[in-house]
């Protein structure tokens, strides 16, 4: 797949917006957030809440600065941070499964529910600013 896609100002100032999230997301998960973050993490894991907050934030901050700087390499960056937002679907699910209240703000069975719905919209934010859609459908033709 060719990495030399062009993309408009408006991706990137969305692929900047992202890449920050990101980076602030994962460093919630280590800091200030991190007892929160246990909620997402479904009891059938089999790894200790901890180790998987703290790894999940790290592979954030990590995608969010790779997003951020590695211009080169965006779309498969794009492509691996929806790929990211996919595997930890599953943890948002349980959270909304289980009732557990996280972040002050996911205190309802409605609010855990309605947070559901904005995971699409994180894969596609992901793929659509870095590049990684026009990428694949100029590849196609």
């Amino acid at each position: 797949m060719k990495e030399d896609v062009k993309t408009t100002r408006i991706q990137n100032i969305f692929r900047i917006l992202l890449a920050v999230f990101m980076i602030y997301a994962g460093f919630s998960h280590l800091t200030f957030n991190r007892i929160d973050f246990h909620a997402q993490v479904p009891d059938w894991v089999p790894l200790s809440k901890d180790l998987v907050v703290i790894v999940s934030g790290i592979v954030e901050m990590g995608l969010g600065l790779a997003l951020l700087l590695w211009k080169k390499h965006r779309v498969k960056i794009g492509w691996t941070l929806a790929l990211f937002f996919v595997l930890v679907f599953p943890g948002n699910v349980a959270q909304y499964l289980d009732g557990k209240d996280a972040f002050g703000a996911l205190n309802s069975d409605t609010a855990r529910l309605i947070r559901l719905f904005f995971q699409p919209v994180l894969i596609a934010w992901a793929i659509w600013s870095s590049g990684a859609w026009q990428t694949w459908r100029n590849s196609k033709k």
